[in-house]
C-alpha cells in the first residue's frame, strides 16, 4: 500500500486527480490494482445556527445548519451533544456513507430533514464502540472553515494505491520515496527528500560499542546510539500513516523504525543498548542454534541463516526479526540503531524455512540501496530526537565492503528504436532520461547513462534502458504494424561449410561417400605416412585393430576398396571427408578419394578407364570449384607406398596440401588411384569468380609440336607459350605425347592446340601468325628445343 498523503511530502501532486494519476502510473508500467480512498462527496463542515427540540420527539433536535455560502439547511439530529454554535460534520443529500448508506432528503416524524450531522464512526474513521456512541457527533474546533471538506481539515482524507508490482521490479516501489520518484518521472517533477538533520552530543558511540562482522553475507552494517529516550505515543501523523499502510502503532520508538522503513525502504532494528551490552558480532548461525524472537516463539536456526549476537548469544535473526532478549520496552532509555544490508537470497531462504515473512524480510529479500541505508539511519536519528527526546551520540560504527562501482550503459538511439520497434527522436530520449533523473552525457551520438543506486532492478545494458524510455514515452503510442524480421541466408560455417561443399562436388562427379573408423591398427597407421606425423596410440585399446589414431584416410579407403573387390565390384569411385589427429591431438580435416576400373561404361563406344590424368582432372576440378584457379600446381616427388612414376604432390600457392597417384604395386596389384587433400588448406577466403561475356567473333586454332627432353615437364613449355601469346591466346591444350620413330632417344614430342580470339574484332591470319611465330621463337629460345615438322 502506498499513501498518497504521505507521498505529497516529497512531491507536489496537489493539482492531480488521483484517479487519473493512477491511470498514468499504470500506463507507465506500475500496475495500480486498486485506488482506495475515504473521500466522501457532499461532506462539508457546518455550523449549527439554531437548535430546538423536535416538536414530536423527546430526544430529537431540529437544527438550522449553515453549510456555506450563507445557505441554511434544516436537519433533524438525535445526538445528545448537538447545540447551537457548534462546528460539525454534515453529510448533505447525495453523500454515500460506509455500508452504501445514501443520505437523502426526508421527513423524520413529520419534519423535513436535509442531511445528517455525523460522528466519526459513521464515516468509517474510527471503530464504533460504546464510548464512541456515547460521545455523539464529532465536535470541530472554532477555526473549522464552514463549507469546506471536513476530512481535509482533520487530515483524515487519504488515498491509497494498492500496487501489483511485477517480480522483476525491485524494492523502489515498496517505499514512499521510491514511489515518489516514479510519479516524478511520469509528471516530470522533482523529488524533495525529507529532513535528516540532527544535533550530535560530544560523546562518541565508539566509547560504548564495538562491531565485528564474520560473514560474507553482510556487506554493509551501520550502528549509531541514542540516549535518554522517552517512550510514549507517536505523533498523530505517524500513527495515521502507519495505520493506512496496514501497521499497528505501538510507541514512538517502534513506530519511528517502521515509519522510516516505509519511507526509505530500509528496515532498521532498535536494540535496547543496556540489555545488549557493548559488542555486536554478525556471523552465520550454528546448525540447530536457538533464539526467542519478538513474537515469543523459539526459533531453531540453520547454518545458512545470519544472526546478530552480543558476542556470545544471538540477539536477532538478521533481516527477519529481532530477539526478545534485547527488545525495546517502556523502560528503555538507550538505543542502538542498526541499519544494514544482508544477502538477499539468504534472507529469503531464512524467512521461508522459519515461515516468518515480515515487512523487513520482504525488503531485505529484494535487495537494498546502500545510499538509502545511511539516509535511513540519519532520518531515524532526526525523528527520535524530535519526537522521543533522544540525544544522538556522535560518530558511527560501520562495516563497508559494498561494491560502489557505477552502473553505466552506453548506447546509440537506433539501438533503443530497434529494441522497441518504434522511432523515438534523440530529443525525446533526452527528455525521458531527465524525467527519470538518470544523469547522462552525449558524445558523437552515443548516450552514456549512469543508473542511480536506487534503481537496483536496472542492469547496465541497453535492454533495460530501452524499457525505461519506452514505458515513459508511452506504450500506448506504439503503432500497430506487421512483424518485420531481418532475414539472413541460412548457411553452414567453419569446416562444416567446406566439408559439405566438397562432398556435394564429389557426389556430382560420381563418387560415393564412405565412413570409416578414426582408430586403425598399427600396421595401417604406418602406410602412406607422407607427412611423417607422430601418431597417438591408445594406452588401453579395446582391440589392437583400433589402437592408433590415424593421420591419413587412404589406408581406410583401401580397406573399403578390398571389401568391394571381394564382392565382385570392379568399378569403384569412393571418397571420405574426416578429421585426422596427431599425437598432440591437433586435428586436421582431409578429403580423400579412391578410383579403380572404369569411370564410365559404354558398350557401344567404349569405356573411360581410370588413369592418373583422370584423377588429376578431378583434383583440378575440386580446386577450381573452391576458387583456386591458376593457384595450384603438381610436383613430381617420391611418396611412401605410391607408384614412383605415377604420383605427385599437390601444391597450392607453392605449399604442399596433399598427394595424388597410383597405389604402389607392392600394396595393390590392381591399378588403384588415390588422392588426399587437406581441407584446412582450402578453408580460406578467395576472390569471387568473375564471369565474362563470350566473344561473338570466331576463333582461330593452330597446332604446334615440340621435341623436348623427356625430363622437361610440359607445364614449363605451357608457361612460356602463355607468356608469349599475350591477350589474344585464349587456351593451351596438350593433345598428344609421342616417343618412338622419328624422335631421338631420351626425347619426347608434345603437341599443343592453341586457340586465338579477340573480343572486339575478327582476327586476321596475319595477326595470328605473327603471335604464333613469336610463341615458337620464345619456346625454342627459352628451352633449346626443336619444332617437330613431321
Amino acid at each position: 500500500m502506498i499513501s498518497l498523503e504521505w507521498v505529497k511530502d516529497y512531491i507536489d501532486i496537489s493539482d492531480q486527480d488521483l484517479e487519473q494519476l493512477a491511470v498514468k502510473i499504470t500506463e507507465a508500467g506500475i500496475n495500480v490494482e486498486k485506488v482506495i480512498t475515504n473521500h466522501i462527496d457532499h461532506l462539508v463542515i457546518g455550523k449549527v445556527v439554531t437548535c430546538v427540540d423536535h416538536p414530536d420527539s423527546d430526544h430529537l433536535h431540529l437544527c438550522q445548519v449553515d453549510v456555506g455560502n450563507d445557505e441554511l439547511q434544516q436537519i433533524v439530529c438525535g445526538a445528545p451533544n448537538v447545540r447551537a454554535g457548534l462546528k460539525v460534520i454534515v453529510a448533505l443529500p447525495g453523500a454515500v456513507l460506509p455500508g452504501n448508506f445514501e443520505i437523502k432528503a426526508s421527513k423524520i416524524r413529520g419534519v423535513e430533514s436535509n442531511g445528517m450531522i455525523c460522528a466519526l464512526y459513521e464515516l468509517g474513521l474510527e471503530e464504533k464502540t460504546d464510548e464512541a456512541y456515547q460521545r455523539g457527533i464529532e465536535e470541530l474546533s472554532e477555526d473549522a472553515p464552514v463549507g469546506k471538506d471536513p476530512l481535509v481539515y482533520l487530515g483524515l482524507e487519504s488515498t491509497l494505491y494498492e500496487l501489483d508490482i511485477h517480480k522483476h521490479r525491485n524494492n523502489d516501489c515498496y517505499y514512499h520515496i521510491g514511489f515518489a520518484y516514479e510519479i516524478a518521472a511520469i509528471l516530470n517533477r522533482k523529488v524533495t527528500l525529507p529532513d535528516c538533520s540532527y544535533q550530535e552530543e560530544s560523546d562518541s558511540v565508539e566509547n560504548h560499542f564495538s562491531l565485528e562482522v564474520n560473514t560474507k553475507k553482510c556487506p554493509y552494517y551501520l550502528a549509531k546510539m541514542v540516549t535518554d529516550v522517552k517512550i510514549g505515543e507517536s505523533p498523530e501523523f505517524i500513527q495515521r500513516r502507519l495505520i493506512a499502510a496496514g501497521m499497528r502503532p505501538i510507541n514512538n520508538v517502534v513506530d519511528i523504525s517502521n515509519y522510516v522503513m516505509l519511507e526509505f525502504g530500509q528496515p532498521l532494528h532498535f536494540f535496547d543498548k543496556d540489555t545488549l551490552g557493548d559488542h555486536i558480532l554478525v556471523r552465520d548461525a550454528s546448525e540447530g542454534e536457538e533464539v526467542v524472537t519478538l513474537d515469543g516463539k523459539n526459533r531453531i536456526l540453520r547454518s545458512s541463516d545470519i544472526v546478530i549476537t552480543d558476542g556470545k548469544k544471538p540477539v536477532c535473526i538478521a533481516g527477519v526479526m529481532g530477539g526478545e532478549n534485547t527488545e525495546v520496552t517502556d523502560n528503555t532509555k538507550n538505543i542502538l540503531i542498526e541499519a544494514a544490508i544482508f544477502d538477499a537470497v539468504s534472507i529469503r531462504y531464512t524467512a521461508a524455512h522459519l515461515d516468518l515473512r515480515s515487512e523487513a524480510s520482504i525488503r531485505y529479500g529484494k535487495g537494498l540501496n546502500y545510499e538509502y541505508t545511511l539516509m535511513a539511519m540519519n532520518r531515524a536519528c532526526h525523528l527520535l530526537e524530535k519526537y522521543a527526546g533522544a540525544k544522538v551520540l556522535s560518530g558511527m560504527v560501520s562495516h563497508d565492503v559494498v561494491d560502489k562501482t557505477e552502473k553505466v550503459v552506453e548506447f546509440r538511439p537506433e539501438q533503443v528504436d530497434k529494441m522497441l520497434g518504434i522511432r523515438i527522436t534523440e530529443e525525446d530520449m533526452k527528455y525521458e532520461l531527465e524525467k527519470l533523473d538518470f544523469p547522462y552525457t552525449i558524445n558523437d551520438g552515443v548516450f552514456r547513462v549512469v543508473i542511480p543506486k536506487r534503481r537496483l532492478d536496472i542492469d547496465p545494458n541497453v535492454n533495460d534502458i530501452a524499457e525505461e524510455i519506452g514505458r515513459l514515452y508511452g506504450y500506448q503510442k506504439l503503432v500497430s504494424t506487421l512483424p518485420r524480421v531481418g532475414i539472413r541466408r541460412g548457411q553452414y560455417i567453419g569446416d562444416v561449410k567446406y566439408r559439405k561443399a566438397a562432398s556435394k562436388r564429389l557426389r556430382s562427379l560420381g563418387f560415393n561417400e564412405v565412413k570409416t573408423y578414426t582408430l586403425v591398427s598399427p600396421d595401417m597407421s604406418k602406410k602412406f605416412d607422407y607427412e611423417g606425423k607422430e601418431k597417438a596410440v591408445l594406452p588401453n585399446p579395446m582391440s589392437i585393430d583400433k589402437s592408433v589414431v590415424r593421420t591419413t584416410l587412404i589406408p581406410s579407403l583401401l580397406n573399403v576398396y578390398k571389401y568391394n573387390v571381394d564382392r565382385k565390384v570392379d568399378d569403384i569411385a569412393i571418397y571420405e571427408i574426416a578429421k585426422t589427429y596427431d599425437k598432440a591431438y591437433q586435428e586436421e580435416s582431409k578429403i580423400s578419394f579412391l578410383m579403380k576400373g572404369n569411370y564410365s561404361s559404354n558398350s557401344w563406344q567404349g569405356n573411360m578407364k581410370v588413369d592418373f590424368y583422370l584423377m588429376k582432372g578431378f583434383v583440378e576440378d575440386i580446386l577450381c570449384y573452391f576458387g583456386f584457379q591458376n593457384r595450384y600446381s603438381f610436383e613430381v616427388n617420391t611418396i611412401p607406398d605410391m607408384h614412383p612414376g605415377k604420383s605427385c604432390v599437390i601444391l597450392l600457392d607453392r605449399k604442399p596440401i596433399g598427394i595424388l597417384g597410383q597405389v604402389h604395386p607392392n600394396i595393390s596389384k590392381d591399378e588403384v588411384y588415390v588422392c588426399e587433400i587437406s581441407l584446412q588448406a582450402l578453408m580460406q577466403k578467395v576472390k569471387p569468380l568473375k564471369f565474362k561475356e563470350a566473344s561473338k567473333y570466331p576463333a582461330i586454332a593452330k597446332d604446334v609440336a615440340f621435341i623436348i627432353p623427356r625430363e622437361v615437364p610440359s607445364k614449363d613449355i605451357e608457361m612460356t607459350i602463355k607468356k608469349a601469346g599475350g591477350r589474344l591466346l585464349r587456351s593451351i591444350c596438350a593433345f598428344d605425347v609421342y616417343e618412338g620413330e622419328h624422335v631421338k632417344e631420351g626425347m619426347k614430342s608434345i603437341a599443343y592446340n592453341l586457340l586465338f580470339m579477340a573480343d572486339d574484332r575478327t582476327l586476321t591470319d596475319d595477326e595470328v601468325m605473327q603471335v604464333f611465330n613469336h610463341i615458337i621463337e620464345k619456346v625454342v629460345e627459352t628451352h633449346s628445343v626443336e619444332v617437330r615438322d613431321k
